[in-house]
């Protein structure tokens, strides 16, 4: 399997691994799954959702990989950079729309399928450079990110992207 093709099912993977992870946390609340999944309908809480679909994809093209032996390096630190720069790049898209327009499901999820496509674009890129490898951090990397999502989900910021639209409550709802 070549490498564009791996991303290319990466990148479905990851769409379609949205559409679970939106509602988890609904059929099982508890800590755990807060720090994970979105506990509320804000912006911020719905970035869970395009981190935790690039990190899970990541670990389907890791087992590929290694199944297929596969000589590609950084498979899982490039899908992580992927995830990281997916969460700009969607609000760089999405907050203008939103303030023209307010929530539309369908705007927002195609904008949602191009801030995944352009992150695995960037993990495509990173794998290539087969000189750079951070591949045993990785598992650091993504703990540390687990761990900014579960503060901000317990102690979330006063700023309208951590606002839950539907309930006006910031966190986990009462």
């Amino acid at each position: 399997m070549s490498m564009k093709k791996l991303k290319i099912l990466g990148l479905f993977i990851a769409f379609a691994l949205c559409f679970p992870l939106h509602s988890l946390y609904d059929m099982f609340p508890n800590f755990i799954s807060s720090i994970f999944l979105p506990v509320n309908e804000s912006i911020w809480e719905h970035m869970k959702i395009l981190f935790g679909s690039m990190i899970l994809s990541s670990v389907i093209q890791k087992i590929i990989v290694v199944f297929k032996k596969l000589d590609y390096k950084n498979v899982c630190f490039s899908n992580f950079l992927g995830a990281i720069f997916s969460i700009p790049i969607f609000l760089i898209m999405f907050l203008p729309v939103y303030a023209l327009i307010g929530e539309n499901m369908i705007v927002t999820i195609i904008i949602m399928f191009i801030a995944l496509a352009i992150s695995e674009y960037i993990a495509y890129r990173v794998m290539k450079m087969e000189d750079f490898n951070l591949e045993n951090f990785t598992i650091l990397f993504v703990l540390g990110v687990y761990v900014i999502f579960g503060l901000l989900t317990y102690f979330p910021l006063e700023f309208e992207m951590f606002r839950d639209p539907k309930t006006l409550e910031y966190g986990i709802s009462k």
